[in-house]
């Protein structure tokens, strides 16, 4: 039979908090790392330690909580980053290696057998310092395929648990991610992880075509937050999964907007409304079509139940709205309107919505009701 699930390794801990301008507290990281794991997230990339104690003392405090996920934190490939990942209670170090031609050379000034030879060296000197080791192939979507298969090899004759694809510049397609993918798993007996980037706004599809090419681990960040235009975001590749192609991962989709409320308030960063499965207007329906269509039954316009993810349908009246809609939202309120009340009133919405750019509350739709039978009550005094 084949294995349906898919490991999930997330790295709101470490290339979240790479987004310009967002640092998280050691209390935020931990309420995070916590509040992941309390949802069923497998893997959590959670720091760099060479970036100094204070960091290396934060790593050790979540490894300190005793969470069900596996941990992993990440490195350049050097003996500096190597020996500041080894004391810092995790299980896996990702130790990070350029791969395309451009970055060995413009970036390190070095050539391919440099880089196979390191390879070879700090999967084995990780091996000996107790770590399990990802090797991560920085720039891996713009490398050679060949070399990129080469680099596999010696991850894996070295004894590396996984290597990990990184389209660092995020400019690959879903049908690019699949054949480099696809080539990667046919070759090579190690796990192979997606790390995508959105700066085309493809990360979550490159994610989910890794997956199917044979991917078994994806990176994703909550809300995705990250470099320049972030990353694949855990809710979309959770869902995406789940409903495009049947593959679990074991995590709570319930638990999303606790988690995405919370990462948004420790990184500063509010989700947009119309950001797909968190966003807050993602469920909201305004045009007559629409609500009138879902009242007669869901199916008609819900791709999943809202439910899934911890949320509900909500209906607002607005310049699309439609006639019936405007009665049932006044039936709600206990007056009952008929259609040219409806009509009249309708028009007040639109005028409404134009202006003031929001759904109008409780409070306007009385005020339009009581303007509408004051004019009644006028005109028949007039008559």
């Amino acid at each position: 039979m084949i294995d349906r699930t898919v490991t999930v390794n997330d790295t709101t801990l470490r290339d979240g908090e790479q987004t310009a301008g967002v640092a998280f507290s050691a209390e935020e990281k931990l309420a995070i790392a916590r509040a992941l794991s309390e949802a069923g997230v497998p893997e959590m990339e959670v720091g760099i330690p060479v970036m100094g104690a204070a960091e290396q003392e934060v790593i050790r405090a979540v490894a300190g909580l005793g969470l069900s996920a596996r941990l992993m934190v990440w490195g350049r490939m050097c003996a500096e980053d190597l020996e500041a990942a080894a004391g810092c209670g995790v299980h896996v170090v990702n130790l990070s290696i350029p791969v395309s031609d451009v970055q060995i050379r413009h970036k390190l000034g070095r050539d391919r057998q440099w880089v196979l030879d390191t390879v070879d060296r700090y999967v084995r000197a990780g091996l000996d310092r107790g770590m399990e080791v990802c090797v991560g192939g920085e720039d891996a979507s713009r490398a050679d395929a060949d070399f990129l298969l080469r680099v596999g090899e010696a991850a894996q004759r070295a004894g590396a648990r996984r290597l990990r694809f990184a389209d660092t510049l995020g400019l690959l397609d879903p049908f690019a991610t699949f054949a480099q993918i696809r080539r990667l798993r046919q070759a090579l007996d190690l796990e192979l992880e997606m790390h995508a980037h959105n700066d085309l706004g493809l990360a979550t599809a490159n994610s989910l075509a890794a997956v199917q090419a044979g991917a078994s681990h994806v990176n994703t960040t909550v809300n995705g937050l990250g470099e320049r235009a972030g990353n694949a975001a855990l809710e979309e590749v959770v869902m995406g999964l789940r409903h495009l192609y049947g593959r679990e991962t074991g995590i709570d989709s319930h638990r999303f907007p606790q988690i995405s409320d919370l990462v948004a308030a420790a990184s500063g960063r509010p989700v947009a409304i119309n950001k797909s499965i968190i966003g807050d207007g993602v469920f909201t329906h305004e045009a007559g079509i629409h609500v009138d269509g879902l009242l007669k039954s869901r199916l008609n316009y819900q791709g999943f139940d809202p439910a899934e993810v911890g949320r509900e349908h909500r209906l607002v009246l607005g310049k699309h709205s439609g006639s019936k809609s405007v009665i049932r939202a006044y039936a709600g309120l206990g007056i009952a309107l008929s259609e040219p009340q409806a009509r009249a009133i309708l028009a007040r919405i639109r005028d409404h919505a134009t202006v003031t750019k929001r759904a109008p509350g409780s409070a306007d739709l009385e005020r339009f009701y009581l303007d509408l039978s004051a004019g009644a009550g006028a005109e028949r005094t007039t008559h």
